[in-house]
């Protein structure tokens, strides 16, 4: 039994529309979450049975629950489009844990919805595993992001450019609210909604903040803590749009999302960013551009005009001294070295060097601790010139091991077992994500899950669900 306490689903109508899952034909649970479960005051076994399968596949709508699909616009590429919203995805409601943190339990996949502008709602098993393992990997190394909670297969072929098997992803996060959101109300000059809206998300997330400009000094905050994470982990989003930002500074929509094998900083994955707009280097700019787009939304909550128009500016602008620090933290914790040590030459030298030499991103910062790092470079002075500058720096191991994740979820290793799993072998996406989501820890039968991937492994392009 789930008790839920429905927040967003109070506010007015026009925030979403009220719309239930489309039941599946054969339920089946490919992956339980036990510990989110747990975290949530859920029972794993009561999800696991008969009932709870049913609630997570969308075949039934447990008591108190009020499914909303939530609305929503959004710059898609740069592009405003000014009405898209939960096309593919049902809000069932919102639960309080038992150290009162508030979360959103939506289903992804459950079925088309008043804003799937033609679509069929659906979403076939590749995507939801893929998102159920990056998302619990980001969790595992401390990244804020939304969580998996269980994934269900729906008995039911998804059509794309083929017949695909289909599947339900139960997403858990702090909230859905995005810049998107803000962009639905002030694009049609709704001041009355963008004002509950905004004591919604201070309400929720931001008790401290002080009104919309103080609104926006918190988002901005957060968000340059977050995509200083991505940056130390090599991790490309994919498809950055403002639909695609939450407010909350959770990671959020993992569609075309990445990890950098070899090193170089204009990778792109995603198969729809052909102009490498959201490429691993662009995604601080992009960061601030897309508040930018939060700043103007809140502008008409902030009194006078042009006093407002400064204020965000300035707000927005905050990003970049934020950033650079955050940055600077996680790369010297990568390195082993205090905020105190001159950190930033350092690490773009070495990065320099890995770009140049190809190195495996993961490798060499993991690398670092028991000398391994040397054998990714080809030019191997160039790297030991580096290194004896780095000792003398006296790096801390413990930092070190905390910071640098032995495994990541290696493109190659996801879509091997996104095959598996399609052709009924759950036990490669089991063992990746007992893997990945224990990424500091040396086990022997995992060490081959930490190797860079062989040429005629190697992806070069990833695909966003839809």
């Amino acid at each position: 039994m789930i008790h839920f306490d429905n927040s967003y689903a109070r506010l007015p109508q026009g925030f979403f529309a009220r719309v239930a899952p489309t039941p599946v034909a054969e339920p089946r649970l490919l992956a339980l979450n036990e510990g989110l479960a747990r975290r949530l005051g859920l029972d794993p076994d009561w999800l696991s049975g008969p009932e709870g399968v049913a609630m997570l596949a969308g075949n039934a709508v447990p008591n108190g629950a009020e499914p909303i699909a939530q609305a929503y616009a959004g710059h898609q590429f740069g592009g405003f489009v000014p009405q898209l919203g939960d096309g593919r995805a049902v809000l069932l409601g919102e639960v309080v844990a038992p150290d009162g943190a508030r979360f959103d339990i939506q289903l992804k996949g459950s079925g088309p919805t008043p804003f799937s502008r033609r679509g069929d709602g659906r979403a076939w098993m590749g995507p939801v595993l893929r998102e159920y393992i990056v998302s619990e990997f980001m969790h595992a190394m401390g990244v804020p992001t939304t969580r998996a909670l269980a994934a269900v297969a729906t008995g039911e072929t998804v059509w794309r450019e083929s017949g695909l098997p289909g599947a339900v992803l139960t997403r858990v996060a702090s909230s859905h609210i995005r810049v998107g959101t803000f962009q639905y109300f002030a694009v049609r000059g709704q001041e009355e909604a963008l004002a509950a809206l905004t004591d919604h998300v201070i309400a929720r997330h931001y008790p401290t903040a002080n009104g919309p400009l103080s609104l926006l000094d918190h988002v901005v905050a957060r968000q340059a803590e977050t995509i200083a994470q991505w940056m130390a982990l090599g991790f490309i989003h994919g498809v950055m749009n403002t639909d695609n930002m939450a407010v909350s500074g959770e990671t959020i929509d993992y569609g075309p999302c990445a990890f950098m094998d070899a090193y170089h900083p204009d990778t792109v994955f995603s198969s729809i960013d052909r102009a490498g707009r959201y490429a691993w280097a662009q995604q601080p700019q992009v960061a601030v551009w897309n508040l930018a787009q939060l700043a103007t939304c809140l502008i008409p909550l902030m009194g006078e005009r042009d006093a407002a128009i400064e204020a965000a500016t300035k707000s927005v602008h905050s990003f970049a001294p934020l950033y650079q620090a955050a940055w600077k933290r996680r790369f010297g914790e990568k390195l082993g070295l205090t905020e105190a040590a001159d950190v930033q030459p350092l690490a773009e030298r070495l990065l320099t060097m890995m770009a140049q030499q190809q190195a495996d991103f993961t490798r060499v910062f993991a690398g670092l601790l028991d000398g391994r790092a040397r054998d990714e470079f080809i030019d191997r002075d160039a790297f030991d010139a580096w290194a004896q500058d780095w000792q003398a720096l006296d790096p801390d191991p413990d930092l070190m091991r905390h910071a640098n994740p032995l495994r990541i979820p290696r493109n190659h290793r996801v879509e091997e077992a996104i095959a598996a799993a399609v052709a009924d072998d759950p036990g490669p996406f089991r063992r990746l994500f007992d893997a990945v989501t224990h990424p500091r820890e040396e086990r022997a039968e995992w060490d081959d899950l930490g190797s860079a991937p062989r040429d005629e492994q190697v992806v070069r392009q990833t695909f966003c669900g839809t």
